[in-house]
């Protein structure tokens, strides 16, 4: 214990008199914890103006780095199937082709009525209502509805049917009414058809969806 009290006695005894003397002269104790102090004062210094922001930085690359490499892999993933993408989209587009030879044009729409018309007719049906409505213009093509009143027997109107689902373009029936009177079946319908736009109609599509922007 004596051996302790001197040894605090001597510290103690370094830190008198230290008041007007240069730092340089101070005992080795008042030195180190000097040294250890400014050395302290210094790390967090470092830490608050430069270290923080660099490791924010280096946080913020390493998450960078992981979206780089993701999207890395996706584009490996993508030229791996190549081939197999251009040869989807050729058949997509057989199939775009398809469909739009199943769409009358604009000039080609009289014919089509004819032969809704002679569709019913070639079949002994009465039509007691034919009437094209405005066409309703969508993005990439025109929907023409024609309401049809049609009168015959129950045969003459399912084969009706039948053959306006077997024309070349593409025509359906909707909102069907079936009024069965008197032996005679009177159906009530609307016959959609579709044609695509002409470059006029695809040009005024286009303006208008700028204007609305």
């Amino acid at each position: 214990m004596a051996d302790v009290k001197e040894l605090g006695a001597s510290v103690a005894a370094q830190f008198r008199g230290l008041n007007g003397r240069h730092p340089g002269q101070w005992p080795i104790v008042p030195r180190m914890l000097c040294a250890v102090g400014v050395f302290a004062v210094a790390l967090l210094l470092g830490w608050y103006f430069w270290w923080s922001s660099q490791l924010d930085d280096l946080d913020t690359g390493q998450q960078e780095e992981v979206k780089l490499r993701e999207a890395y892999k996706s584009k490996i993933h993508e030229a791996i199937n190549l081939d197999a993408l251009l040869e989807q989209k050729a058949k997509v587009g057989e199939y775009v082709a398809t469909l739009e030879k199943a769409l009358p044009s604009k000039a080609e729409m009289d014919a089509l009525l004819n032969d809704i018309n002679h569709a019913g007719t070639g079949r002994g049906l009465q039509f007691d209502l034919f009437k094209p409505q405005q066409a309703v213009v969508k993005d990439y093509y025109a929907e023409q509805p024609i309401d049809i009143k049609v009168t015959g027997s129950y045969h003459d109107i399912g084969t009706f049917s039948s053959d306006i689902a077997n024309l070349p373009r593409i025509v359906t029936l909707n909102n069907l009414a079936l009024n069965f009177k008197d032996g005679t079946l009177t159906m009530d319908a609307v016959a959609k058809t579709f044609r695509y736009l002409d470059p006029n109609e695809v040009a005024e599509q286009r303006k208008s969806k700028g204007g609305k922007k």
